[in-house]
């Protein structure tokens, strides 16, 4: 027996069509809706998704077919999944941090991370950025989105670069015997040659990002917390090459005179600001720089810098100073008009509680519904992911999550997550 071509085609599409039709979605029904891009809270909407995809978003409550999941969050809002676009997943908060590098080996790193990506995600973090560690975390990023471990999606820096003695040369504070000569290919680096040097490196170990430490810092064991570590063609050099193998900048920086040359030099973010000036604002504005504040951090810091023995002597000062600064400039900043994208320093504060940065920046002046959109949208578009995750549209990646409450209306809502979906995966219901 002989069939037409035409016939073929024919039954191949009554085919094709028959299974979509049969294919398994879930619904879900929304009693709330925060989408990630309008200033209204949407009522009463389904959120139909097929695999890790959302296919289309309906008024009112749409019912299933026969082979169709219905999750009924009738009484939640459900949000785009969060984004924090700055957390340490490899390490968590404690008096004995300043050991670990003398008694964990790369394994034990990783093996304890487990548990710190897991709190994340139950939190409602779909999507981190993760900004420097010791390198493991590329290879916890890989773990994740194979299938291995349980966490939200890892875009890393790898290790964080600095210079000698600046903020991330992991040898601060040793005595001579272990301090050695660390280079490009541990993230410290010393002029033009090595700064391109080491963002090739990082590259070459399969980092998404860079992070520079554009001024001292306040956890390491070291006296300045705010002087500039970089001049001006080392930054240059960094940002270009980074740009060359598509990746972005990240900026941690305290001091106004590292902030400026950073954004200067056309880093994307600036993370934590503390010590920012009106002239640095309209730098930022100008070269349309995001800001990271990391509130719950300066507050955690300022915190246990009274705790005796909590940190070395040295940091201490640090602590009490800086810690107490971040609120005050994020509020400055939001007036100003600086762009403000959504991020924590978690592990600086134990995970799982990230959340909380919604409350301070709202009691910072920032209106709810812009913290969130800082979360997801904005915080999206910093990692150029803004057609895959931030929103809750036909065709973004099926990232959801949600809340008891109207975030809009008691935003403490957003520190007790009740429902995590990733790529279409429900974590947590």
């Amino acid at each position: 027996m002989k069939f037409k071509a035409t016939t073929f085609y024919m039954l191949l599409i009554l085919l094709l069509g028959t299974l979509e039709a049969n294919a398994q979605r879930t619904i879900i029904h929304a009693g709330n809706l925060v989408d990630g891009k309008s200033d209204e809270v949407q009522r009463e909407v389904s959120i139909i998704i097929e695999g890790d995809k959302i296919i289309s978003v309906e008024n009112g409550y749409t019912n299933g077919r026969n082979n169709d999941t219905v999750i009924d969050l009738k009484n939640k809002t459900v949000l785009p999944g969060l984004i924090d676009l700055h957390v340490h997943l490899e390490g968590e908060t404690s008096p004995t941090r300043y050991i670990e590098p003398f008694t964990l080996d790369d394994a034990d790193l990783a093996y304890r991370s487990t548990v710190f990506l897991e709190k994340t995600l139950m939190a409602g973090f779909t999507t981190v950025r993760d900004l420097g560690g010791s390198g493991v975390n590329i290879s916890m990023r890989d773990a994740i989105s194979k299938g291995y471990v349980i966490g939200p999606r890892v875009i890393t820096v790898g290790k964080s670069i600095a210079t000698t003695g600046g903020h991330a040369d992991p040898t601060n504070g040793r005595n001579k015997l272990l301090m050695g000569d660390p280079g490009p290919n541990q993230g410290v680096i010393n002029g033009v040659d090595e700064a391109r040097k080491a963002v090739r490196q990082r590259y070459k170990n399969g980092a998404d990002h860079i992070k520079i430490t554009a001024t001292g810092g306040v956890l390491s064991v070291a006296k300045s917390s705010d002087a500039p570590q970089f001049f001006e063609d080392e930054l240059d050099a960094i940002v270009q090459t980074a740009k060359e193998y598509g990746m972005h900048v990240a900026a941690h920086a305290h001091g106004a005179e590292g902030m400026k040359r950073a954004v200067e030099a056309g880093v994307l973010t600036i993370e934590h600001g503390t010590k920012m000036t009106e002239e640095v604002m309209e730098l930022m504005i100008k070269h349309g720089t995001y800001y990271v504040p990391t509130i719950s951090a300066g507050k955690w810091v300022a915190d246990k810098a009274k705790v005796d023995g909590y940190y070395p002597e040295l940091v201490v000062p640090k602590a009490l100073e800086i810690g107490p600064m971040i609120q005050n400039t994020f509020a400055r900043a939001y007036k100003k008009g600086v762009k403000i994208a959504f991020g924590t320093d978690a592990g600086v504060f134990p995970h799982g509680l990230n959340g909380r940065e919604f409350g301070y920046m709202v009691e910072s002046g920032m209106p709810e519904m812009e913290t969130i959109k800082s979360a997801t949208m904005t915080a999206a578009t910093v990692l150029g992911m803004q057609d895959k995750i931030g929103s809750i549209e036909a065709g973004k990646l099926a990232d959801l999550v949600a809340v008891d409450k109207n975030p809009v209306k008691d935003i403490s809502t957003m520190e007790n997550v009740s429902f995590v979906m990733k790529n279409g995966v429900i974590y947590k219901q």
